[in-house]
């Protein structure tokens, strides 16, 4: 995986091009750099996601107990303790962060003189929170996870039997059925049995206004508790399939940046060699030749994950640095050329997303730091043609930046 991904940093990169610098009367010119560690400003830490919209969706299936807390006789203190059955859709979109669609059905008793009775459907939103990958970090083997939530949710209740049993202390007015909209809030405990199968426990509370059981007495809230157990099954499996270690990109930029210094070293050698043995030649009759400059510059790289064509804010400052030196040069034109990985998805596809990484350079040069359109030239090299040195000597007109 960390291979792909740096064949994606380097390969998936929108290259930059320069053309056209004008002048004359100048021998060769080659441009120096220093190559600058950054390494301190950078969180050198694993960050984990699902790699499409497809991964880490579950089913979860359920049955347990509920009890309502709602204007009991003070005579029976007893609970009517009914069962419960739930069905829910939930997504992981982070190893910390995730939610569900959650679905509970059941009947409930509840004491007031009489026995009362009433059937429930409920259907949640819940909002899901994974305490130890927060806290101790991400593992995905660990057998025992501790999930708190909260959620929103609409109830709907109907055939209370007998319609009337809330007369004995209320006053109020008595429906066939009722809509409510409770809040929750619960804790899961999560044991995996294996990457696909996980069983559940958990405790929810849902808080209703003073009519849940068609009654208004006493308490200003009436309350439903409820304890479920179950299996979880994942479609694609509960592992986050997408990592990313942001200074492993940084070594290699470096190892390449020191390569580029070393060739760099090589050719000032041989320069100076050549000019050594030049100047024990006869000296010939002085000639006056116009030459056109030709100098090369390499531009930052702008990476990008698997499969995206969004600029992170850690290669925004390439983009900076490419527009900053636009600025210094206003006469000069880049071509902005995107590439993709060849070991991923077809040369079709390849091609529109490396056009769509092109684009999403040349609109941030455009659009945050005033770069005329006319300046940039776009093309899309898909993942047919990947480059194969760090500076292109193809062209020697234009420039070119990994």
């Amino acid at each position: 995986m960390k291979k792909q991904l740096f064949v994606m940093a380097a390969c998936g990169a929108a290259l930059m091009g320069a053309g056209e610098l004008k002048a004359q009367d100048a021998t060769a010119v080659v441009v120096e750099e220093t190559t600058v560690l950054t390494t301190s400003e950078v969180s050198c830490k694993d960050h984990y996601a699902p790699r499409s919209w497809r991964d880490n969706w579950y089913i979860q299936l359920g049955a347990g107990i509920r009890s309502p807390f709602v204007e009991n006789n003070p005579s029976d203190k007893s609970r009517r303790m009914t069962a419960q059955y739930n069905l829910a859709v939930g997504r992981w979109f982070s190893p910390y962060l995730g939610f569900r669609f959650s679905g509970y059905y059941g009947s409930m008793h509840w004491n007031e003189g009489v026995t009362g009775h009433a059937r429930t459907a409920n259907l949640n939103v819940d909002f899901m929170w994974d305490m130890f990958n927060s806290c101790h970090g991400y593992n995905p083997n660990r057998v025992f996870s501790m999930i708190p939530y909260i959620g929103l949710g609409s109830t709907f209740v109907w055939r209370y039997r007998p319609e009337d049993a809330g007369n004995v202390y209320a006053m109020g007015h008595h429906k066939r059925n009722n809509w409510m909209f409770p809040v929750s809030a619960g804790l899961q405990f999560r044991f995996r049995a294996s990457e696909y199968v996980d069983f559940f426990a958990e405790g929810r509370a849902m808080l209703y206004g003073d009519n849940f059981n068609n009654t208004v007495d006493d308490r200003p809230m009436d309350i439903d508790i409820s304890a479920t157990g179950g299996i979880i099954i994942h479609f694609t499996g509960s592992k986050m399939k997408e990592k990313y270690n942001p200074c492993d990109y940084i070594q290699a930029l470096n190892q390449a940046n020191a390569q580029v210094n070393d060739l760099r070293g090589a050719l000032a050698a041989t320069t100076a060699a050549l000019a050594a043995a030049e100047a024990q030649l006869p000296c010939p009759e002085p000639v006056t030749v116009a030459e056109e400059v030709q100098s090369t510059v390499v531009l930052p790289t702008v990476r990008f994950k698997i499969n995206s064509a969004y600029v992170s804010s850690e290669e925004m400052v390439n983009i900076y640095n490419i527009a900053e030196f636009m600025k210094a040069n206003p006469d000069t034109k880049i071509v902005v050329r995107g590439y993709a990985d060849k070991d991923t998805g077809s040369s079709a596809y390849n091609l529109k997303l490396s056009e769509r990484r092109a684009q999403a350079v040349a609109d941030i040069l455009t659009g945050d730091y005033g770069i005329s359109e006319g300046r940039l030239i776009l093309e899309a090299a898909g993942s047919d043609s990947q480059p194969l040195a760090l500076i292109d000597i193809s062209e020697p007109t234009r420039q070119e930046a990994i």
